[in-house]
């Protein structure tokens, strides 16, 4: 697929995929996010060689301004079969489908936040693993203002990151959250300078990128622990232990350790 609203590039193992189109601050309409859909499907499948953490951000001055209300998005207007207005149809036929894919990436996940990150666009900045945002950048749940409700996952995401209380006041009020108040709730993991933005971010995911095999399956546990009860968590531990131990890098980690050396992970 050639991108039109997106660029994916390489820097090293680190691959960063920037939304771009900045008329709009990077809206997701249908066509960027099937655009992203691509791109993260290429690299789960190791189509980008050597690729083995990811950055995303947003050109210009924003992350994502939310859906493109304009050209398509979770708040266009189809019709169902009954012909009523069915906000839902493009979450069900193609943003869920994204944002699952995210969650199910066989790689760290770093989004480096510029700007704005509104609507969908603040669910998929919250669905990386590590979250990096410049000081200017705010997240806004934008939905009552257009009388719809989160979507992208916002409603599962919030309440488990920042505690029931917050995330009413965030998708109740539609107030704009700045990256420093951000990061003193606990929702984003860094607040740098604009201008270290992503450095910051590729940091962080060169880092991950040199990481053993397992930070695969660390990313798929702390997932799964949001929905399972401790016993199934502690079960789950033990098969992810199991093939954890069954890596190269394992043996490779014992080794560094026992020689009293920096590890050398090959992510296998």
């Amino acid at each position: 697929m050639a991108y039109q609203k997106i660029k994916l590039e390489t820097d090293g193992p680190v691959a960063v995929i920037t939304l771009d189109d900045p008329a709009t601050m990077n809206a997701a309409g249908v066509d960027l996010v099937t655009e992203m859909v691509d791109a993260f499907g290429r690299l789960a499948a190791g189509e980008i060689e050597g690729a083995r953490a990811v950055v995303l951000t947003g050109a210009g001055r924003g992350f994502c301004s939310g859906a493109n209300l304009a050209g398509g998005g979770p708040a266009a207007r189809p019709r169902g079969g009954d012909g009523q207005i069915d906000a839902g149809s493009a979450l069900e036929t193609v943003y869920n489908a994204f944002i699952l894919a995210l969650r199910d990436l066989p790689m760290p996940f770093v989004t480096a936040v510029n700007g704005a990150a509104a609507g969908v666009g603040c669910s998929m900045a919250l669905m990386g693993d590590l979250i990096v945002a410049g000081e200017s950048a705010y997240f806004l749940q934008a939905f009552r203002r257009i009388g719809l409700v989160p979507d992208g996952g916002s409603t599962y995401l919030l309440p488990r990151m920042i505690g029931r209380a917050r995330a009413m006041e965030m998708t109740l009020l539609g107030e704009r959250l700045p990256a420093a108040k951000a990061l003193e709730w606990g929702l984003i993991n860094r607040c740098v300078p604009d201008g270290e933005l992503l450095a910051e971010a590729l940091k962080l995911a060169r880092e991950l990128a040199a990481g053993p095999a397992s930070l695969t399956l660390i990313r798929k546990l702390m997932w799964e622990s949001l929905d399972h009860h401790f016993a199934e968590q502690l079960n789950a531990e033990r098969h992810a232990q199991a093939k954890a131990g069954r890596s190269a890098d394992f043996q490779e980690g014992v080794a560094a350790f026992l020689q009293k050396r920096p590890a050398a992970f090959k992510g296998a």
